[in-house]
């Protein structure tokens, strides 16, 4: 059994992983992180789908955040934020707010308009 006060007298990073990254990985302790799968939006039902994967695991973690007021989404590909568009309409209910979180994520990264594409196209090889 662990000490009550655990996180308040250790820095609280158990795994290796959360000790690399510096931080814990949040669904490990609140299963309400996880995400309700039939909360899914129709375009990651069609994206899992297209990719074969089934599962959301590299984007469990991600949530509705805010950057100047608008909802937005961290994406660490970039170290940055990509927002929602103006306007946007955010669901009461959190894990609905997190699946349209990792939507508009999974559509920045897929889009023109991410960062990572002008590296691509200054740095390809070929």
């Amino acid at each position: 059994m662990k000490n009550i006060d655990h996180f308040l007298t250790t820095h609280g990073l158990d795994t290796k992983r959360e000790q690399e990254i510096g931080q814990h990985i949040g669904y490990r302790y609140d299963v309400n992180l996880l995400p309700d799968y039939s909360r899914l939006t129709p375009f990651l039902k069609k994206y899992l789908k297209v990719m074969g994967w089934p599962d959301l695991n590299w984007l469990e973690d991600v949530h509705m955040g805010y950057e100047e007021g608008r909802p937005a989404v961290f994406d660490r590909n970039i170290n940055g934020w990509g927002s929602g568009p103006a306007g946007m309409k955010l669901p009461d209910n959190q894990q609905d707010r997190d699946m349209l979180a990792r939507e508009l994520l999974v559509r920045f990264q897929m889009s023109k308009r991410h960062p990572l594409l002008q590296l691509k196209d200054a740095y390809k090889k070929f």
